[in-house]
């Protein structure tokens, strides 16, 4: 029988109430206040908080403050990548970050999503939503304009830039401009 975590990662229905999901999810909130109010000069407390927040991530890892998560543990960044102020990563599945990529400010992304059908949003026991999950993989050099929203099971291809607010609904391949909600792609590189 498959745990709720392992439920949750497969994309199938989970209860995100389930204890070894909330332990994380509370030790995650209390690293991401730790890190968004360490002193941005303290290069070593930063870079230790990231490693037990973070699943994974390279070297040249720049993340500004404030950061949010829901477990941060699903999250792996490559190398060279920057991470402009707060952005929301709602990492119930896999965040896939590629090298020499960079996120502007206020990016949201997006691994979570509920039923259309209130009947099945509705939990049994407890106050938290029925979920369903699916993974974001952004590939290497990918630049993702400031308040741009990327949603749940979307691929973004290596070197394509998503233009600022724009809301990705579907995947985008590589070496394209992508702009819009929703967006579209509107010039090949």
């Amino acid at each position: 029988m498959k745990t709720e975590k392992e439920k949750m990662l497969a994309g199938e229905v989970y209860d995100a109430a389930d204890p070894e999901l909330l332990n994380r999810w509370h030790k995650a909130k209390q690293l991401q206040v730790e890190y968004n109010c360490a002193s941005t000069t303290d290069t070593e407390k930063l870079s230790t908080l990231l490693d037990e927040l973070l699943g994974s991530r390279g070297k040249n890892v720049w993340l500004s403050a404030p950061f949010f998560v829901d477990y941060g543990e699903n999250i792996h960044i490559g190398n060279n990548v920057e991470i402009n102020m707060n952005c929301v990563f709602l990492d119930c599945n896999r965040i896939t970050i590629g090298d020499f990529s960079g996120i502007g400010p206020g990016v949201h992304i997006y691994t979570v999503f509920h039923s259309t059908n209130p009947v099945e949003r509705l939990p049994k026991n407890s106050s938290l939503w029925n979920s369903q999950t699916a993974p974001v993989a952004i590939g290497q050099n990918v630049w993702i304009g400031g308040g741009s929203i990327i949603l749940p099971g979307v691929t973004i291809g290596d070197g394509t830039t998503i233009g600022a607010g724009s809301v990705v609904t579907k995947s985008i391949p590589a070496n394209v401009v992508a702009v819009g909600n929703p967006a579209r792609i509107i010039r090949r590189l």
